[in-house]
């Protein structure tokens, strides 16, 4: 089984890629490098990449293609070890296929409709669920009934992601002056777009404080790689409001908070891992 875990693992790295190179299609403004032309490029299977945005949207592109294949690939290996036994009820591979769907549909209304903030949104609302998927998959073990704290963090961490994607493609970034608060305040008087960005913050404060109670009570490795990750995570957000948004720091942001997404996903599953006594015979693949 180990192609299988193997195949797994390739599909969620790239995806994490993609979630990444997404990002930097949005900080360069990118988005309609290829026009408002799906699936083709300015109306060529191969276009002339004379220009950065279209050098970097068709990028984004082709590792988007990578990504379907892998997912592709991961369900149909799946049916294929399964069919002997006759365990073809629905399986998480198959449950990726369908993010994978909605995530290509999200992807095509995103560019027809010249980037709506609530379209990217959900298109990397759908991304982070496949990448939680696949990595779901890649760890091939049996998992505990979630608790109510895991359910919450989980919960909590992709509201924030969400909520930072928001900020970023409604023109919030800029709204709040100064860190930690607001403008100075804690009660938002500076319009929409800062109470946007507020929520945002408060999000990432809570999902620091949540996790650090979670490193302390349990005491494992896991936690504290996740309670790491989003400090450095809330530290970048602090140096993109106090320097003025540079995009590289933007990049890392998009990098590390995604990182932060996987990490939770699989700190959740590392509990059920090391509880639950493995059985007599090798599992097949998750």
């Amino acid at each position: 089984m180990r192609g299988f875990k193997t195949l797994a693992w390739a599909a969620a790295v790239s995806t994490y890629l993609l979630i990444v190179l997404g990002g930097i299609v949005r900080i360069t403004h990118s988005g309609l490098g290829c026009g408002d032309h799906w699936p083709l490029c300015n109306g060529h299977l191969f276009p002339p990449l004379n220009d950065i945005g279209t050098l970097i949207e068709w990028s984004h592109r082709l590792v988007a293609a990578l990504v379907s294949f892998l997912v592709v690939a991961l369900a149909a290996y799946d049916w294929w070890l399964n069919r002997p036994s006759g365990r073809l009820a629905v399986r998480p591979s198959a449950v990726a296929v369908l993010l994978l769907i909605l995530q290509i549909a999200l992807g095509a209304i995103t560019v027809k409709l010249e980037l709506p903030a609530w379209s990217i949104v959900l298109h990397l609302g759908t991304a982070m669920l496949l990448l939680a998927v696949l990595l779901r998959i890649a760890m091939d073990r049996p998992l505990a009934v979630p608790t109510l704290g895991s359910r919450l963090l989980l919960s909590l961490a992709f509201v924030t992601v969400l909520f930072g994607a928001l900020t970023a493609n409604v023109g919030a970034a800029a709204a709040c002056g100064g860190f930690p608060l607001c403008n100075g305040q804690i009660w938002i008087t500076a319009g929409p777009l800062a109470l946007v960005q507020w929520i945002h913050r408060l999000l990432a404060y809570s999902l620091a404080a949540g996790v650090l109670v979670w490193a302390w009570r349990t005491q494992s490795r896991a936690p504290l790689i996740v309670l790491g990750l989003v400090v450095l995570q809330v530290a970048l957000g602090a140096t993109l409001v106090l320097a003025g948004l540079p995009r590289g720091v933007q990049a890392a942001h998009v990098a590390v908070g995604s990182a932060v997404w996987a990490a939770v996903v699989l700190a959740a599953l590392v509990p059920a891992a090391t509880n639950t006594e493995a059985p007599a015979t090798a599992p097949g693949p998750r």
